[in-house]
């Protein structure tokens, strides 16, 4: 027998690729086709009577599939539903994913994925990657060749500390690397097969969890310090053992840790943080647009971010690097930058301030004119500052409050605003409520998927600033590239190749193209980071039309293998 379309080098044994007969076959969700598995299949894999007499199309089966999702009543249910088809038929699952992407992406990442971390313990029911608990740091080689993958080519991993807006989730936060590997193949193709999610238990600091009978996790405060960084070094050093070729990305961790472990490890191995690079990237490739439609110069723009963790230091960082593209010093545009926190205005003379902060700090010999007492909150530096550009990435919902936005307004024609904090529940402000302060006038684009605007009888589509176009096609193009490490410079390259597609398939004024064209643009990005890849000599130069061919062999498409 010959399977074909699985990547046969992904399992563990040749035994089980040679000789997979009845429940095993069923059991197996990248082998499994369920109804769809034809009547001399039955017969050579020992099928007889353990299905039902009628064989399915792949269609009937996609509308059985679909009907039963549209019976669900909530988000979560329909979560559920998804992880549990995916466990039972994987390739089922994505046929289903690409032919509803746009109603899907929703439930299996963000925003109800916040859901179903916030519930993993409750509503459990199989095992997908691995969980490294710190206690079992001695077993780490022992725990990696228990892996479900034998040779991954893409690892993303947690600590739970910071599960989107939604804090430290512990050991529910393995639902984020499940969900970011489910688009890594349904937005770029990476083969299921050759993805791993990876949840570091390092115990959990929320009370409602420890206190919790159903918590899964290791029932202990989080570690931190020198015992976390130990822990931390153990897995790497597992990893490059084991997958010496792997590509690691590194996800949802807090903005202490997050800058810090990557600064640590990037020489070390191929690997990036989506959460400072990705978001980074996703969010420069609107501006870019935005800037492109009114004409104006990055360089020449005046912004102020709320928030000042990762996904924040990220974004300036990304943002800097295009404004020095297009001529501006360091330390020129670098003073384009406002940042605020939860204690204001991020300035130098501020005790303990953060090392990722300390680069964007506002000197205090500036902020004398001011005539501020204490803090200066997100309003007043507005009010100074009149940015021509205003993000959130602070989880804290309604923070662009209609005064704020007003105030931005008055002395803005087009004033770009990008509430990128998600959940939805985070936002610090809905499309409806920016376009309707602004008299319509305000570019908006958000974190999480918001529905169309209408005002005046015309609709207006929200683009979603969503890394999902931006860390599959990054992953793909340094896998297919065959990259050594990750540079700086091919998330720039990502982010131009993004907004490349400024001019959305729907003819609206979005800066994001539609989910559905997801694909091709996971391959735009993934030529045009392995081509920077190759400039910045991280990868052997390959020519451009062999490249292509390569990305092109990497992108799965979900079909039933054949057995013969």
């Amino acid at each position: 027998m010959t399977i074909i379309n699985i990547p046969e080098e992904h399992f563990h044994t040749d035994e089980h690729l040679q000789g997979p007969r009845g429940r095993e076959v069923l059991e197996s969700p990248l082998l499994n086709k369920g109804s769809a598995f034809t009547e001399g299949e039955r017969r050579a894999l020992g099928l007889l009577g353990l299905l039902p007499p009628h064989v399915s199309s792949p269609d009937e089966q996609l509308a059985r599939a679909y009907e039963n999702f549209q019976r669900k009543t909530s988000g979560l249910e329909r979560y559920i539903f998804l992880a549990s088809l995916q466990d039972r038929n994987e390739t089922l699952f994505y046929m289903l994913l690409q032919r509803h992407i746009a109603e899907m992406v929703p439930i299996v990442y963000t925003p109800t994925v916040g859901e179903g971390c916030c519930t993993y313990s409750h509503i459990y029911r199989k095992p997908r990657g691995l969980f490294i608990a710190y206690p079992q740091q001695h077993e780490m080689d022992a725990i990696l060749a228990n892996a479900p993958v034998a040779d991954p080519d893409v690892i993303v991993v947690t600590d739970g500390e910071r599960i989107l807006g939604l804090g430290d989730l512990g050991v529910g936060g393995m639902g984020i690397p499940v969900g970011k590997l489910t688009l890594y193949t349904l937005c770029a193709g990476i083969h299921p097969a050759t993805t791993l999610p990876i949840l570091l238990d390092v115990g959990t600091n929320n009370q409602e969890l420890l206190r919790d009978p159903l918590y899964l996790g290791w029932r202990h405060g989080r570690i931190t310090g020198d015992g976390y960084d130990t822990f931390i070094d153990a897995f790497v050093r597992g990893v490059k053992r084991r997958f010496p070729r792997v590509l690691l990305q590194w996800e949802d961790f807090s903005k202490g840790n997050a800058a810090r472990l990557l600064a640590r490890y990037r020489d070390e191995l191929c690997t990036f943080n989506d959460d400072i690079q990705g978001t980074g990237a996703v969010t420069l490739a609107g501006l870019l647009v935005a800037m492109r439609r009114r004409a104006e110069r990055l360089a020449a723009q005046r912004v102020v971010i709320l928030g000042a963790g990762s996904s924040a230091i990220g974004i300036c960082d990304q943002v800097v690097a295009a404004m020095i593209a297009e001529g501006l010093s360091d330390r020129e545009a670098r003073s384009r930058i406002w940042l605020v926190d939860s204690q204001g205005l991020v300035h130098d003379s501020r005790p303990s301030l953060e090392a990722s902060k300390k680069r964007y700090a506002r000197a205090q010999s500036e902020l004398a004119a001011w005539n501020a007492e204490g803090q200066i909150d997100l309003e007043a530096v507005v009010r100074r500052v009149h940015p021509t550009i205003l993000i959130g990435t602070s989880a804290q919902a309604g923070a662009f409050s209609e005064a704020i936005v007003r105030e931005m307004a008055s002395a803005v024609e087009r004033p770009v605003i990008f509430p990128l904090s998600n959940p939805t529940s985070k936002a610090e402000a809905t499309p409806a409520d920016l376009l309707e302060w602004t008299d319509g006038r305000a570019v908006v684009a958000t974190g999480s998927p918001f529905p169309d605007v209408v005002r005046g009888g015309r609709a207006t589509r929200i683009g979603q600033c969503n890394n999902a176009f931006i860390f599959p096609g990054v992953g793909l193009g340094i896998v297919a590239g065959g990259a050594r490490r990750v540079t700086d410079g091919m998330f720039v390259a990502a982010a131009q190749a993004l907004a490349d597609w400024s001019a959305p398939a729907d003819g609206s004024d979005a800066l994001y193209p539609p989910l559905e064209v997801a694909r091709a643009v996971s391959r735009s990005v993934a030529l045009a980071v392995a081509l920077e890849a190759q400039r910045d000599g991280v990868a052997d130069p390959v020519p451009q039309g062999a490249l292509e061919q390569q990305i092109d062999a990497k992108m799965w498409q979900p079909a039933y293998p054949r057995y013969s």
